[in-house]
């Protein structure tokens, strides 16, 4: 299978986490990696490891027929000039996620794994953390990758090494790797999110359907987009989940039961109050665990032992604090439109704090649904008006206060972030001096954060720490 690549030069576009795990597993089958980077820190770092790297400019309008193959990171889009490059010469482009599907079913590293793969707009990484929690229940030896972190290719490399791999994978790592086959995957959702990337809806929705090319093909009913690819699975058996009755072949909620009528006549899998987080969002990606593992056969049991024992991660819907009957909510992770209301849509009063980067997003639909649900927005980052101006069409007796909607991505990097944490302790302020009794201030931007901030979890820290600096004075006073 990977044959053709004993003794050639395989050029690895993008020196970032998946780049830097491809080193080793390309030289154990006998290649020699070249590396290729815009950034000149990151060839600089590639080359003190003794690495053979080369400028992307340097490239673009070079004759590349001395690469058998290019492996490129997922963020790299395919109108990138050295891929248009290679594509045109006929050198076949890989993602990492593609290249370590093939050095799996080569058995390099051990027998083969089963392939657990979850993707979708929102809930991916609770979905994955969810899985792999029900595989440690079962004893089965296991671990979480691809876009939670852990290169697979790393994963691979275990010793001892997993038998199955709950394995989160983006669209962009998708696209990039159309030969897997999982032994199931799920496709939870499908919102707007990477419009900019894949070029519309359609494309970014095909792109997340590679996860129904396996075995056991998985959908969330209550997703109309997710719903209808159903039809188009190429799955030898697809079912679906929904937070309501399931019908035969799917799975569902019943009298506060998860109930299995999918991979069995009737089987109850666990309590709706046994999950975290709570709310619809967080049964649904127990939902989709479930089918995952059910879909290899792991016991109920196991399922109910493996949820009781998942606690949801930073930034994911987090309690931070409650203070003078207030409660504070960072959801940094809910970087787009869908994962928001599926945020508020959790509590009944709101004090909404939001904005960064839409990324082509649109926010008029999610404003409409919540609007009965908001005390008060306060926006920050460079889609702030926006936002703002949603609201003044679809809520307009919601308060709504702008502390900051620049774009400072020409400052300083350290200065830069130094604002951000700055004005994040002004949104707080303000969004408690909205907030009320039984209110909720919620950190779910519906936006990216890197306008602004280092990542979403540099905004979640952020966030958390002006609101643990609150006292109990500032709740009710407007600025």
């Amino acid at each position: 299978m990977l044959e053709f690549l004993r003794g050639r030069d395989v050029l690895v576009a993008g020196w970032g986490v998946s780049g830097r795990s491809l080193i080793e597993p390309l030289r154990d089958i006998g290649a020699h990696p070249v590396v290729t980077d815009g950034g000149a820190k990151a060839l600089t770092e590639a080359a003190g490891l003794g690495l053979e790297v080369a400028p992307c400019v340097d490239l673009e309008n070079a004759d590349l027929s001395r690469f058998a193959l290019v492996i490129t990171s997922p963020g790299w889009r395919p109108d990138s000039p050295v891929l248009v490059s290679a594509v045109t010469e006929g050198i076949p482009v890989w993602g990492d996620v593609e290249f370590a599907w093939w050095v799996d079913q080569a058995r390099i590293y051990g027998p083969a794994r089963k392939w657990l793969v979850i993707t979708g707009t929102n809930g991916k990484t609770t979905t994955t953390q969810m899985t792999h929690s029900i595989l440690r229940a079962a004893g089965i030896a296991s671990v979480a990758c691809g876009n939670i972190g852990l290169p697979i290719l790393d994963a691979l490399r275990r010793n001892p090494g997993p038998q199955v791999l709950a394995v989160e994978l983006s669209s962009f790592q998708l696209h990039w790797a159309p030969s897997v086959r999982p032994e199931a995957g799920v496709v939870l959702n499908v919102a707007e999110d990477h419009l900019d990337w894949h070029g519309g809806l359609d494309a970014y929705a095909a792109a997340k359907a590679r996860a129904l090319y396996g075995r056991v093909g998985v959908v969330g009913l209550d997703d109309a987009v997710a719903a209808a690819l159903a039809r188009k699975s190429k799955a030898r058996r697809t079912v679906g989940f929904r937070i309501g009755v399931p019908a035969d072949g799917e799975l569902g909620v019943v009298d506060g039961k998860l109930l299995d009528r999918a991979f069995t006549k009737a089987a109850i899998l666990a309590e709706t109050g046994d999950i975290s987080p709570p709310g619809p969002a967080g049964i649904a990606d127990a939902l989709a665990a479930a089918a995952l593992t059910r879909a290899i056969d792991v016991a109920p049991q196991f399922v109910r032992e493996g949820l009781i024992e998942h606690k949801v991660g930073p930034h994911r819907a987090a309690f931070v604090r409650e203070l003078a009957e207030v409660t504070f909510i960072d959801d940094s992770k809910a970087t787009n439109p869908h994962a928001a209301r599926s945020s508020i849509l959790a509590h009944p009063q709101v004090v909404w704090v939001a904005g960064g980067q839409l990324k082509g997003a649109h926010v008029e639909d999610l404003i409409e649904e919540v609007a009965d649900r908001l005390v008060g927005a306060v926006l920050i980052g460079s889609d702030a008006p926006v936002i703002a101006s949603a609201l003044a069409r679809h809520a307009p007796d919601v308060p709504v206060i702008e502390v900051w909607a620049g774009d400072d991505a020409l400052m300083d990097e350290a200065v830069r972030m130094e604002k951000a944490d700055a004005v994040m302790a002004q949104a707080v302020r303000a969004a408690a001096g909205m907030a009320g009794a039984g209110d909720t201030v919620l950190l779910a931007p519906a936006a990216a954060s890197l306008d602004m901030f280092a990542d979403y979890t540099h905004r979640g820290r952020s966030f958390a720490d002006a609101v643990n600096a609150l006292e109990d004075g500032d709740i009710g006073r407007r600025l």
